[in-house]
């Protein structure tokens, strides 16, 4: 449980064939992608992974390989997450065989949730599973907020170490951070745009989308601010402006999706029915790389 969540973590999408079957190969070349830029973990069956839509034999496949295929180069994350709770101790369960490393559990979702009731599901998880718990908190998704108090309570969790705020709301975060033991427990932003507002405010770092698109770049961010070149630091966070407001043109998976397909990596498509953007949003997707690529992005 000593495991120090920080840095800059790839939200890995699940590379899929144009029939929306795995495409393993890709899977593994992606992993070697990300490590190669030097990410300090990567993350499968998060959203961007399309958890939400592949089954329990599909994730626990993905799992398989990603851990085969990092063979213990940077830790893996893994996306564990279910409505219920036993549901979500039997699936972490599953994941600590497969060889993840890190659990990343988002908070029950589509029923209305308590305070309470989130305290006692994640409480009940730490106990019942031996890995590094890291949170995951989005509301937009969730339709809950896991407050600052509910965090200050499950920081001092044997076993919690951590949570992703993917939420947007910089104050919620910032409690997290100011609320929390930094040296046991730390704060991952969600939000790719928040990265290194997050680092300055004492957070560990981010777990982002636009890895997938732009690993160096989400990399040197983490890098320049622990080697205290702020200016580079904030060059890197500001550069990724152009292709977060894509995300406007659809569902944010979709886009980076089809954004790191643009950029000559064949990670195939979303599941449908979460597959469409507009000829105008390609357009402009591919006009966003191509300004973006000219300026040795990657």
């Amino acid at each position: 449980m000593s495991l120090k969540v920080k840095g800059i973590i790839a939200a890995m999408v699940t590379s899929m064939h144009d029939d929306e079957s795995l495409n393993e190969e890709e899977i593994c070349r992606q992993v070697e992608r990300h490590i190669e830029a030097g990410v300090d973990g990567v993350f499968c069956l998060g959203t961007n992974g399309e958890a939400y839509i592949l089954s329990e034999e599909e994730k626990i496949q993905v799992i398989k390989m990603v851990v085969k295929q990092v063979n213990g180069r940077v830790p893996v994350y893994a996306g564990t997450g279910c409505p219920g709770t036993k549901e979500t101790i039997r699936l972490s369960k599953i994941a600590a065989d497969c060889g993840a490393d890190v659990l990343s559990v988002i908070s029950p979702y589509f029923a209305a949730i308590s305070q309470d009731e989130i305290l006692a599901h994640y409480t009940a998880l730490a106990e019942a599973v031996d890995l590094p718990i890291v949170m995951y908190n989005m509301p937009a998704r969730t339709g809950n907020n896991i407050a600052p108090e509910t965090v200050v309570k499950l920081s001092q969790v044997d076993g919690i170490v951590g949570i992703k705020d993917s939420g947007g709301n910089f104050d919620n975060m910032l409690q997290y951070i100011e609320r929390t033991d930094r040296e046991k427990f730390s704060v991952l932003s969600g939000n790719d745009s928040l990265i290194l507002w997050n680092l300055l405010a004492g957070g560990g770092g981010g777990i982002t989308a636009v890895a997938n698109i732009y690993p160096h770049v989400m990399v040197s961010i983490y890098q320049n601010y622990i080697k205290g070149d702020i200016t580079a630091a904030k060059a890197a966070q500001d550069s990724i402006r152009s292709i977060r407001d894509c995300f406007k043109f659809g569902n944010p998976n979709t886009v980076t999706k089809k954004a790191t397909n643009l950029s000559g990596f064949p990670v195939g498509p979303c599941r449908a029915p979460f597959n469409k953007l507009s000829e105008s949003a390609v357009a402009a997707i591919k006009e966003t790389l191509k300004t973006d690529h000219a300026r040795g992005m990657n």
